[in-house]
């Protein structure tokens, strides 16, 4: 949705209130949000992993394309569409993704990518004290994915998850890694001269990938029912359909190898290449944000409105936060940061005089009335509360936190009651 701050839109439902949060010291401003959804708080509910709530606290809308022949096969599927159909989102109810197959390909090896690989390999038993969709329960239910393997194109030095995630992964229930030690070479003398946070988190895939587990440790993974592993150095090239061609086989990867070293390496093309046999390919390769509207300012080749400090450029008085404003990169609290600092110039702009103040606007009274012309009937806090309020009980009724209602029209029918 488009958001309405007297002047300013922001396109960003959760990353506002950040914006909203720094905005309200101030007792001369009223907040307007506006969501194109009944329900409100769109990455916390939408995008955060259903076993991950403590996070809770407009993700890019369009998805990177893989750019190789087959991506349109019948089995391959962005992370975005996979994880708004586990949490949600109407417009992916019916994915109904195809998980009879054995293993399962991940492409990229950032946190959603590991967000997957996790929601796919979780038993099913901690999954159901989730808020995750009823038919996703179901359908992982009969799952038989046994592999998922999580490809990236350059090396340990390069992934971009974080040790929480990874963390996790390594001492999930039933599962046991799989990694190649080839991958590693060098990579421990390398790690000297790299700062803190990335040295942890591959100490750790290095004791996972390569020392000898103890006792108890060998025990756990000799029980293990499924596997995951990191395949590095490897780019998709194509992706494989069975002989009907109707539905993928397998996914093509080019071997890369490296030039440079550390976060500036290049992934370069060595001429090999490897076919992997599954039947599920899920690509988290990255977000890209969308025009909002064509009288926005928009740099198509980054996908962002060109904005300094927030503050869109040639539009006096519009501003921008999230994704939209700096491309699909950090986790929850770099945005959240990166919000602080929108809501900052704005204020900014008021003291200064930068933003003309003394005329009364009429705000949401404008919105209100163009809404009714249109007769567009929206959906208000309070109404939003009953969805929630039905939704919990549902959730209570199968020992969940809630079970989220799943149709725009089953939605607005509860909030219209």
């Amino acid at each position: 949705g488009h958001y309405i701050f007297e002047t300013v839109i922001v396109k960003d439902f959760h990353f506002t209130f950040y914006v909203c949060f720094s905005s309200q010291a101030r007792q001369d401003v009223e907040v307007d949000i506006y969501e194109r959804l009944p329900v409100p708080f769109g990455l916390v509910r939408f995008g955060v992993a259903p076993d991950h709530p403590e996070v809770k606290s407009y993700g890019a809308e369009g998805n990177r394309s893989i750019g190789v022949p087959g991506e349109g096969l019948a089995g391959v599927y962005s992370a975005k569409d996979f994880v708004g159909w586990y949490n949600g989102l109407p417009n992916c109810r019916e994915l109904s993704p195809d998980l009879s197959c054995e293993t399962a390909v991940i492409l990229g090896q950032g946190n959603v990518a590991l967000d997957v690989a996790r929601i796919l390999l979780s038993p099913i038993d901690s999954l159901k004290k989730t808020d995750i969709t009823q038919p996703a329960l179901e359908a992982l239910a009969q799952s038989q994915v046994r592999r998922v393997l999580i490809v990236g194109r350059r090396g340990p030095m390069q992934i971009a998850c974080t040790i929480k995630e990874l963390r996790e992964m390594v001492n999930l229930p039933g599962t046991r890694p799989e990694m190649v030690a080839t991958d590693f070479e060098g990579v421990a003398e390398a790690l000297k001269d790299v700062p803190r946070p990335r040295k942890r988190l591959t100490e750790l895939m290095l004791k996972t990938a390569l020392e000898k587990p103890g006792e108890k440790e060998q025990e756990r993974r000799n029980k293990a029912s499924r596997i995951w592993g990191f395949r590095f150095f490897r780019s998709p090239i194509e992706v494989l359909a069975d002989p009907n061609h109707n539905k993928i086989a397998g996914i093509r990867l080019a071997v890369n190898k490296l030039e440079g070293s550390g976060e500036g390496a290049q992934a370069v093309l060595t001429g090999e290449e490897e076919d992997v046999p599954c039947g599920l390919v899920v690509s988290s390769i990255g977000y890209k944000s969308l025009s909002i509207d064509p009288s926005v300012p928009f740099d198509s080749r980054k996908a962002i409105v060109p904005n300094i400090m927030g503050r869109v450029q040639q539009a006096a008085g519009l501003y921008c936060s999230g994704w939209l404003k700096t491309g699909p990169t950090g986790v929850i609290a770099t945005t959240m940061n990166n919000s602080f600092d929108t809501a900052r110039s704005l204020m900014e702009d008021m003291d200064s005089g930068t933003l003309d103040l003394s005329a009364a606007k009429p705000g949401s009274q404008s919105i209100s009335a163009l809404l009714e012309k249109r007769g567009v009937k929206p959906v208000t806090f309070s109404d939003w509360e009953k969805i929630d309020n039905v939704e919990m009980m549902r959730g209570e009724a199968s020992g969940k936190p809630r079970e989220k209602l799943l149709k725009v029209e089953e939605m607005l029918q509860v909030a219209r009651t």
